[in-house]
Parts: structure tokens; sequence; C-alpha cells
């Protein structure tokens, strides 16, 4: 049966899209191949190559502006989940008690396959892909979507996937009442985006648990039992589904844990143990041990077999932009890891390299509280190089942990200086705890010009 029971929304009528990125028109799709009346309505300008799918599938858009008339008759409205909801337009919908709803929740209504959701604050990409990866190579009709590859409605539309594994945002979470992870992760739960919830991490803490909604006896729900925030929210938040906690502190009956000797173990209900040592992992660090747990567990669930996930879980590339080896150049190895927006990122970063590290640090800060990273940077940095235009705060924050910290005018300066501060044996590593919007498009723009920087030194 679907994920959500169809009498929950509209079946029929204007169907809104606001947003015309990767899920907007993917859902434009889904809606239009469901007999939906579909108007997509951006604000800012399409890039070409979705104006021209909308184009192609005959579906009526707008672009620079919202035409509200038109957008409040609408029986459903899907959002990017990029738009707040304290925007005049979507309290205007609220207030007309017209549903306003993520594409996750939108598409889950038409498919049948089983739901692998993943949130978390750190790792959720890494997990999301090597879950996948290890799905599909033991034999699953798997999809891929959700913040990560392509659009979950437009792969209901035009695919047949027996299962789905989605990267889950808080963002997305938000705009979901209806839905059901029949396998429902929270990794971790630190402070990110606080700005859209009052600057309170309760609230923050409360959107992420949004994932066990809905769930029943029969689902699984993952959660680290070493992360206190997660720890907490357990105290206010219930999942009917089956427990399966993954620890490095302690040892469990059922989920995973790390035992004395450095292994991996995974005890899951239907009483096939898995073990492997964590050397023989290819994503090396505390924190990807955590990931390797969460997907290991996911992957017993489902019934894998215990070789398929071993070569997985020891040939696992991670995704680009996320510790992601670039070249060794002079005896120094350089490491893109721009997809860091966050300080909890970058100590997850710092903690998985032994060497002495020149650390690229900065662009556009959300009221970062580095005071985290002070420990890790003082047995580890050896220079900071600050990245983008407001710069004080890494000065203020590491003056006294690190002798030096010098600013860069652009990422070509920023890698030559860390060159020039590098010694044989060190790490470069761009994890710059910050967004990316003063220099660059976005994350995936700045490590691509990080990389290009590195390969022309």
């Amino acid at each position: 049966m679907p994920n959500i029971a169809t009498t929950y929304y509209p079946q029929s009528g204007n169907l809104v899209v606001l947003g015309a990125g990767e899920s907007g028109v993917g859902t434009a799709i889904l809606g239009k191949e469901k007999g939906y009346d579909v108007f997509v309505s951006d604000k800012g300008l399409i890039a070409d190559h979705y104006k021209a799918q909308l184009v192609a599938e005959g579906i009526a858009f707008e672009e620079g502006s919202h035409t509200e008339s038109r957008i409040l008759n609408a029986a459903l409205v899907v959002k990017s989940p990029g738009i707040p909801e304290t925007v005049p337009l979507i309290v205007a919908l609220k207030e007309k008690n017209i549903p306003v709803v993520a594409e996750i929740e939108f598409a889950a209504q038409f498919t049948e396959a089983k739901l692998i959701c993943i949130t978390g604050s750190n790792g959720k990409s890494t997990t999301t892909m090597l879950t996948y990866e290890m799905l599909k190579h033991g034999g699953l009709n798997v999809g891929l979507a959700g913040n990560i590859g392509k659009s979950f409605a437009l792969q209901v539309a035009r695919e047949n996937f027996d299962c789905y594994v989605l990267e889950i945002s808080s963002f997305m979470l938000d705009d979901m009442y209806h839905f059901r992870a029949d396998i429902a992760v929270i990794l971790n739960i630190t402070p990110d985006h606080l700005d859209r919830y009052d600057h309170k991490m309760t609230n923050y803490v409360d959107s992420k648990f949004r994932i066990i909604r809905n769930q029943t006896e029969k689902d699984y729900f993952i959660y680290c039992l070493d992360d206190p925030e997660t720890v907490k929210g357990l105290e206010r938040h219930h999942s009917k589904g089956i427990y399966l906690p993954f620890t490095q502190e302690q040892i469990v009956e059922l989920g995973a844990y790390l035992a004395a000797n450095k292994t991996m173990i995974i005890n899951t209900p239907n009483n096939d143990t898995f073990t492997m040592k964590t050397e023989e992992l290819s994503l090396q660090g505390k924190h990807n041990i955590y990931n390797s747990m969460a997907s290991g567990l996911i992957a017993k669930v489902q019934e894998l077999r215990n070789q398929a996930m071993k070569e997985s879980m020891g040939s696992y590339v991670n995704i680009p932009h996320r510790l992601e080896h670039v070249a060794c150049i002079g005896g120094v190895n350089y490491i893109n890891d721009s997809k860091a927006t966050n300080v909890n990122s970058v100590w997850y970063a710092l903690e998985s390299f032994s060497t002495p590290i020149v650390l690229l640090l900065g662009g556009v800060d959300k009221g970062n509280d580095y005071s985290m990273l002070a420990d890790l940077v003082k047995q580890k940095v050896r220079a900071i190089v600050c990245l983008g235009k407001d710069t004080a705060a890494i000065h203020e924050a590491f003056e006294q942990d690190v002798e030096i910290i010098v600013n860069s005018t652009s990422m070509q300066d920023a890698v030559v200086l860390s060159s020039h501060l590098a010694q044989k044996g060190d790490t470069v590593l761009l994890s710059p705890a910050c967004a990316s919007f003063d220099w660059f498009k976005n994350y995936e723009d700045r490590g691509d010009k990080f990389k290009a920087a590195v390969m022309e030194l």
C-alpha cells in the first residue's frame, strides 16, 4: 500500500508547485501524470534545462514573480523546502486552509515502494549514498532521492523501484504530515539552521523527529544512542516501530555497537549477526563508523547477505565535496570538504585526520559557535586560512589556539597561501563551517574552485 492514505489530499483540481528546481519540476510532472491541472511558479528565474522540461511536458509556468490570485485558487500546493513558512504567500495559503506540503509528502501517495528515510545534522549524504550503493550491490531494485540524486516525484512518475533511499532535511520534514517511513534514521542532531526555528534547539530537534511520525509496529527506527540531543528528543517523541540504536560507547542487544577489539557488531531481530573490523571500512574516522553502523543496520533489516555488505563497506568511495581527496602535491594531501557548512561537520573532519592540518575556514557565518572546535584545533591545526568577506569571528575564536591565521582574497589565493604554510606530510583541508554565497554559487562551486586551484599548483 502507498505510504500515505490517498484520501488526505485532493486527488484532482489545481496543483500549484512553488519553486522550479529539481523537486519542483519532478512534482509538476508527477502531478500532470496523475490528472492535476498543474501550474509552476518561481519567484526567481528558472534554469534553462528545467524550463525546457516544463515546455516539453506542456506544463504552465511563470518565473520572476508569483501570480497570487492563481496560487490562492489551488486545491493543493507543493513548495520548495527553501521557502520558509513565514513568507506572506505561504501564510495566506494556510489562512485559506489550502494544504501546503513537501515533494516527498506529495509523491509518497503514489508509490507502494519501501521508503528508507535518513536525516541528521551531519553525515546524511554519506550514509544515504553508502546505503544506496550497498542495497544496489546486494541486488535490490532501489532508487535514490530526496536532498540527493534525481527528484523523488519524477522517479515515482517514471520509474518502478521496489524501495527508495531518501536523504531528508528538516526543511522537508516541516512540510510532511501523513508520510510514513518504513525505516527512519536519525544520525545526530547538532545546532544548524536555527534561524528557521526561532533560534530554539528544541524546535529543530522536534523537526528532525517528524521522521518517525505515523510509523507502525512493522517499521524500524534507527538512531544514535551516543548523541545527546537525540536521546533527549526520545523523551518527547515515540515511534511505534522497532528501535535499533547504534553506539560506540556501550553494548546493545539489538542494534549496532563497537566491541573492545574495534569490531563493529550488528544484531537485528532476524538473528543474523554481522561483524566487521573498523580498519576494513573504506570510510575512516569516528563519525564514519557511526555512518557505517546506520547503513549496516538498514542493510541487515533488508536481509542483505553479510558478504555483500562487507564488499560495499570495504570499497565505497565518498561523495564529492565530503572529505574528498583531491591530490597529493609535494607530500601534502589536499582534501575537499566543501559540504561542511556547519561547525559540527568541521569537528568530524578534523577528527578524521592524524596529520598536522592547514585549515581553510569561513564564508557566510550563520552565527557559528566555534568553541566546540577549540581542542581539536589546538591539537591538529598548524594554520588557518580564512575565506570570505567576514573573517573577524574566526580570528577572535582561534587567535589563542593557532599561531598563524591569514585572510585570503580568493580561493586561488587561499590555496597558494596554504601550499606555502603546509609542510611535507601535512593535510590542507577545505572545511569551511559556513555557507558559500559570498564568493561562490553554492558549496559545489566552492569545492570545484578549490579542486581547480589545487591542480594549478
